[in-house]
């Protein structure tokens, strides 16, 4: 399997060669998969970041596109002739706003609502293919037992960030290839020795810890006051949900009320602070919250690893309250 199509890690199915550069597994898509990513439900989500607001200050750069095709992988891995669960893999994200997470309850939108919306408008094309959405969407429903919905324990999907992300920020240890290999599914959960367990519950601490930083937090929380800013102004939920990042970009440096601050965080990211709560100047700044932390690990000997006691102990409670502010507004007042 090492003719054209894997030349280039591609994402478009243009070929029916498919080799994911993380994992390192290589398969075949099939033709409901190709025609997939010819979809704009697909396509959009090349241009959504998934580390959200952080892709502004991190190098954590890489798409939605590029984590659902990775989860595609994994699932191909387990469980290559479960056709249903591969789609759904593919399809996972398509609900996600702008920036991922970042606007998760904004103006009442949920990206897992919004994605069920968005796989039943595919219907048609499931259809021509042999596919019941229904059947596809029960993947990943409460009550499923398939390999994309575990009951406790770590999934594929958030073994999938962890390394992806662990990768990007340096925290990897051995080639996923490597540990990839080291791992079981059992009911959909991630099962492996305990010095690998122990390794990737290193990656999800690492990730949890990532996400209660300054990077993270301030991007996303400037984001977030900006965007509502634009939802008191007049624009319409909908019409937010449906945005890219770029388009959500544009928008934001056109709009009179928020173009000096998308400015700023575009260029100048250190220009603002990061402020608890019960700062003096805290009621000058925009409150934000980060309401949950990913913490599944692996199943060891029967049972879920966990996150080491020492390691939690380093993490602040959820949620976290802060505030931001632009260091520009301090000196005004």
């Amino acid at each position: 399997m090492h003719g054209n199509g894997y030349r280039v890690s591609g994402i478009l199915g243009r070929t029916d060669g498919c080799r994911d550069p993380l994992w390192g597994v290589e398969f075949r898509l099939t033709p409901v998969e190709r025609a997939l990513l010819r979809t704009w439900e697909l396509r959009r989500l090349q241009f959504i970041a998934h580390a959200g607001g952080a892709a502004v200050t991190t190098t954590q750069t890489y798409t939605r596109l590029e984590h659902s095709l990775g989860l595609l992988a994994l699932v191909v891995h387990f469980a290559p002739d479960d056709h249903a669960a591969r789609v759904a893999a593919l399809l996972h994200d398509v609900g996600h706003l702008p920036f991922s997470h970042t606007f998760e309850g904004v103006a009442g939108l949920h990206h897992h609502e919004l994605g069920r919306k968005r796989v039943r408008g595919l219907t048609q094309l499931l259809a021509d293919h042999g596919l019941d959405v229904e059947e596809v969407l029960a993947v990943e429903e409460p009550g499923s037992t398939s390999v994309l919905r575990p009951v406790g324990g770590l999934k594929l999907d958030h073994l999938e960030s962890f390394v992806r992300s662990g990768r990007v920020h340096g925290r990897l240890t051995e080639a996923p290839a490597r540990t990839l290999a080291k791992l079981r599914l059992v009911d959909g959960a991630v099962h492996t020795d305990a010095e690998t367990g122990g390794y990737l519950a290193e990656l999800a601490y690492g990730e949890a810890s990532y996400m209660c930083g300054y990077e993270n937090i301030v991007a996303n929380a400037a984001l977030t006051a900006m965007v509502e800013t634009l939802l008191a102004g007049g624009l319409d939920s909908a019409e937010l949900a449906d945005f890219t990042d770029d388009e959500l970009w544009a928008a934001l440096l056109a709009e009179p009320t928020t173009a000096a601050m998308a400015r700023l965080l575009r260029r100048d990211p250190l220009a603002w602070e990061m402020l608890p709560v019960d700062h003096p100047e805290a009621g000058q700044g925009f409150a934000y919250q980060l309401r949950k932390l990913y913490l599944d690990t692996p199943f060891v000997d029967g049972e879920p690893i966990g996150v080491p006691s020492e390691r939690m102990a380093e993490l602040p409670q959820m949620p976290l309250r802060c505030v931001v502010l632009p260091r520009e507004l301090r000196k005004a007042s």
